[in-house]
């Protein structure tokens, strides 16, 4: 990385850190997944991704404790050579959520490390797209030595997608297209519709698919986002999260056929040389996968469903450039200036909530924001509360750093929501 970009980094970490958004701790006892304590003051919390609520539940709060009490508190083995019967017990009941066979990894990072590099091979063409997480991009970083072809093209954009399939799929075997479901920034989601038309359409297409921030909240038994919109393809495969919707952790890879697994389970690195999860983590999860496979998972979701409708619909009352407006958990309100986003995060804090701020490199130059996630402990009263003060506090930041909706409009390709603008509020003071 140049140095030039590693010196505005700096300077902008640093100023983050000192503002009091970045490297902070809680001061809390206890946790209720709804409130934070930082720096001596009680914020309504915004950037929560368990979006269920899930981690405070306590069915699975119970199964981990009583998972310590059988097990202790690891059980330090290779998972090539023996492992907690646990590990059996969960695969089983996450293959009854997704239809497929299931091998899960420490996280979901770990999982594309076990999966990419050991299902590419010199022959295939891996097109990534713009906005695919970064955790797949490392991943794939892996296997350009072995002389795998790799490329980028622009977000979610089909029609270079499926010119770089008619150009590709000549000269390889495999041409993968990799993408998330929900992408983790600005919460917009990939269309499915059209990538299960070309996986059709063309024999040497394959998908690889992220879907952490798709898991539990939406699809049949929580089985994400892509599943909610196409049926699983034999040329598709699935890595997901079970750290966020799903209130534990981990990372579950969805196969499309026992022989994948086996091979993952037998000659993946992170297979072989990373840790187990712990017996904790595997009784929490072991809970989760019971309340998704019963009806309780469709009163969770409905819950959610209801709060970001709410959020869509106040978002665009008080006139809030959010980039996009899809029924998905994550929100992300356009700031451009990153000096714009500072004052209100600041003033956010001193109204009591707390949300990530946004910057480059995690975005453009010049795409700063809010990054707001919703989950089931959020009221609709605090949804309201925090886009209210967005909405005060934004004319104002803007007016005093020389900017303008507009220029917000123009920089991120958004369409003004044209409704009121926030004038009174019972605190004021933008520091």
């Amino acid at each position: 990385m140049k140095k030039e970009f590693i010196d505005i980094m700096y300077k902008q970490a640093v100023k983050a850190v000192e503002l009091g958004f970045f490297h902070l701790s809680t001061q809390d006892e206890t946790y209720n997944g709804r409130n934070i304590t930082i720096r001596d003051k009680e914020c309504k919390f915004f950037s929560n991704c368990s979006y269920l609520g899930l981690e405070t539940n306590e069915s699975m709060k119970q199964a981990a404790i009583e998972a310590v009490q059988k097990f202790g508190t690891q059980f330090s083995s290779s998972r090539v050579t023996v492992s907690l019967g646990m590990y059996e017990e969960l695969e089983s009941l996450l293959a009854q959520i997704f239809g497929k066979p299931v091998y899960l990894a420490p996280t979901t990072s770990l999982g594309h490390i076990a999966l990419i590099p050991t299902i590419m091979d010199e022959n295939d063409a891996i097109i990534m797209d713009q906005q695919v997480h970064n955790s797949v991009k490392n991943a794939v970083q892996m296997v350009k030595p072995e002389g795998v072809h790799t490329e980028i093209i622009k977000h979610n954009r089909m029609d270079h997608l499926e010119t770089r399939i008619q150009i590709l799929k000549q000269n390889h075997n495999r041409v993968w297209y990799m993408c998330d479901s929900v992408y983790s920034m600005f919460g917009d989601t990939a269309p499915f519709t059209e990538i299960y038309q070309m996986l059709n359409q063309y024999e040497q297409f394959h998908l690889y698919v992220d879907d952490a921030h798709g898991m539990s909240w939406t699809g049949k038994n929580g089985r994400g986002f892509a599943l909610s919109k196409m049926p699983y393809h034999e040329k598709m495969i699935m890595a997901t999260s079970l750290a966020k919707g799903f209130g534990s952790c981990g990372g579950a890879l969805v196969c499309n056929n026992d022989y994948l697994k086996t091979i993952i389970k037998n000659f993946s690195s992170t297979s072989i040389f990373s840790g187990p999860l712990q017996p904790a983590v595997l009784g929490a999860n072991i809970a989760s996968a019971k309340i998704h496979l019963s009806d309780e998972i469709d009163t969770l979701q409905n819950d959610l469903f209801e709060r970001m409708f709410y959020f869509t619909q106040t978002g665009a009352k008080y006139n809030l450039p959010v980039v996009n407006n899809e029924l998905t958990p994550i929100f992300y309100v356009a700031l451009g200036k990153t000096e714009v986003a500072f004052k209100i995060s600041k003033f956010l804090q001193q109204e009591g909530f707390y949300c990530m701020t946004t910057f480059f490199p995690a975005v453009p130059m010049k795409n700063s924001g809010l990054r707001l996630t919703v989950n089931n402990h959020n009221t609709l009263e605090d949804i309201n509360g925090i886009l209210e003060r967005v909405a005060y506090a934004l004319p104002k930041a803007l007016e005093e750093e020389g900017s303008s909706l507009e220029e917000i409009y123009q920089t991120f390709g958004i369409k003004a929501p044209g409704k009121e603008i926030i004038t009174e509020l019972p605190l004021r003071k933008i520091a």
